[in-house]
């Protein structure tokens, strides 16, 4: 299994959008994340700021998650949810999106 942490912040203006939307995440989104080995999804809020965190559980992350992008309902979920978000951070690029985290610490 393996730990993925990433970073983003809410739009303002689009914060209650984005709220909205995950209090009833599409079951399709939540089906195809399971068929490819994403489990334990959590989104945390802090301010305007987004903490995602999940964990893989396949043998080829990059393949799984092409998949889940190349889904077309996924498509459409990330078409209203993306203008939702922008880039964290002072290093932030426009585009950037979800930024991954580098952990540091773990308990078992």
């Amino acid at each position: 299994m393996q730990r993925f942490a990433f970073v983003v912040d809410v739009v303002p203006e689009r914060r209650e959008e984005y709220l909205r939307l995950h209090a009833a995440v599409w079951p399709e989104i939540e089906a195809a994340l399971s068929a490819h080995h994403v489990t334990n999804y959590s989104i945390f809020l802090i301010e305007d700021t987004l903490f995602g965190y999940y964990e893989y559980t396949g043998d080829d992350y990059q393949a799984d998650l092409a998949a889940v992008d190349a889904d077309p309902v996924t498509k459409e979920w990330l078409a209203r949810t993306d203008p939702c978000q922008v880039a964290f951070g002072r290093d932030a690029r426009p585009g950037d999106g979800w930024r991954r985290l580098t952990e540091v610490w773990h308990l078992a």
